[in-house]
């Protein structure tokens, strides 16, 4: 893995920071791409190079480095309302910085992915991109049409060398996730330790949050030896949330 090239989205905190670690301890070149330059410092390592950039200005997008072998797409934000209450506005940067966003980079890396004959995309969606919970409509319909793209990709890039898949966790120990229990609670009318038993540990057998390093082993798999026919495939790391 010391010949490859990484670059990770959202890498300056929870799953990316963890993958950034992660794929640099197996040798990669990582580039951890992130709009928070104070917290990508924290970071950057010999292996781990920071890369300030807003994913969600689409035409800045192209002022990436697109020579690289794997692609992390990690960046995302939530926002908790009903439907009706939906900020229009808000519904379109959800799905430019996390649907539009990926297109594109997976559009500019892979010319690259399929001269070398080897490329790795992997997306990181979210059991939300399998089910649906109320009051997330933005955050749900960008996961579902990432899973859509993802194994379009695996489709077209098979013959090249390049497989496509998803990680989806269920609740991760991550800032977003924090950010959320404050929402929630005031959607719902709870206290922040109501809404992690009530609403977000409810669904999963497993009763606690996911750690992100535990993602980041998964996407080191998806990344090594024993790959290569893995693709257009959708991981779950949900705690039993979907064997309902």
């Amino acid at each position: 893995m010391e010949t490859r090239r990484a670059l990770i989205t959202g890498a300056a905190s929870g799953i990316g920071a963890a993958c950034a670690r992660r794929l640099a301890a197996d040798g990669v070149h990582v580039l951890a791409v992130d709009y928070d330059a104070s917290a990508l410092d924290k970071v950057a390592s010999d292996g781990v190079q920071p890369v300030v950039a807003d994913l969600a200005d689409l035409e800045r997008l192209a002022d990436l480095p697109t020579d690289v072998d794997i692609l992390v797409n990690n960046a995302g934000v939530q926002q908790v309302a009903p439907v009706e209450q939906f900020p229009p506005e808000r519904f379109s940067y959800i799905l430019r910085l996390m649907l539009e966003s990926p297109f594109r980079l997976i559009r500019q890396t892979l010319p690259h992915m399929y001269g070398a004959g080897w490329g790795r995309v992997i997306n990181i969606s979210s059991v939300h991109g399998l089910r649906a919970s109320p009051f997330k409509a933005a955050y749900v319909a960008a996961k579902h049409g990432l899973e859509g793209l993802s194994k379009v990709v695996a489709l077209e890039g098979a013959a090249h060398g390049v497989t496509s898949n998803c990680v989806n966790p269920a609740y991760v120990r991550t800032p977003l996730v924090t950010a959320q229990l404050a929402d929630q609670a005031a959607t719902h009318g709870l206290s922040e330790a109501e809404v992690l038993e009530k609403v977000m540990l409810e669904p999963v057998a497993v009763k606690r949050l996911i750690e992100p390093a535990e993602v980041a082993e998964l996407v080191a798999l998806l990344c090594g030896p024993a790959s290569a026919s893995i693709t257009g495939s959708s991981f779950v790391l949900d705690g039993g949330w979907t064997a309902h």
